[in-house]
């Protein structure tokens, strides 16, 4: 199974995500959108495993107070273009709890530096002639204001589908 570790949004995070991704479709930027679905903040990914239950009891033992999660300007990756949150004291502190006991259980993740950011669009095509923003990504017209508190992380199931990937919260 395909695992990855998350923070799932509410419709206001959701709602504000897909104005962003509007105002990129209106502007003709083409390109492999994430459905709205499949939205997410990925903490931990880590990709083929055989127990999630084992992966569960992990999760569990995170132990963290209720935090805010606010979105906060975009930016790329290369052909990736996101949005990014504001950070907190508390949701590095989960991060850095979560690795940790992983890491302390053998179970095999991206080590990656955190870097928390919501994938909105891959291999962006951008008209000729409009103008980017810093970092290579066309800045929308506004980053809505959306924000949530977290009380809960998610461990996710990829599977591929016919017409693309499905994520599901087990």
């Amino acid at each position: 199974m395909r695992l990855f570790i998350a923070i799932r949004f509410n419709e206001e995070i959701l709602d504000a995500l897909e104005e962003i991704q509007d105002d990129w479709r209106m502007q003709g930027v083409r390109g492999n959108y994430t459905k709205t679905e499949n939205l997410h903040l990925t903490l931990a990914f880590i990709g083929e495993y055989p127990d999630p239950e084992y992966i569960k009891e992990l999760i569990a033992q995170v132990r963290f107070d209720p935090f805010p999660l606010k979105l906060q300007g975009v930016g790329n990756f290369g052909r990736l273009w996101w949005a990014g949150v504001s950070e907190s004291a508390q949701m590095k502190s989960a991060v850095r709890q979560l690795r940790h006991l992983l890491a302390e259980a053998d179970v095999p993740f991206d080590r990656k530096k955190f870097s928390p950011h919501i994938t909105l669009v891959r291999k962006p095509e951008v008209p000729k002639g409009l103008a980017r923003g810093s970092g290579d990504v066309l800045v929308p017209a506004a980053v809505p204001k959306a924000g949530m508190i977290v009380d809960h992380i998610s461990l996710m199931r990829s599977d591929r589908g016919k017409n693309g990937m499905i994520y599901t919260e087990i």
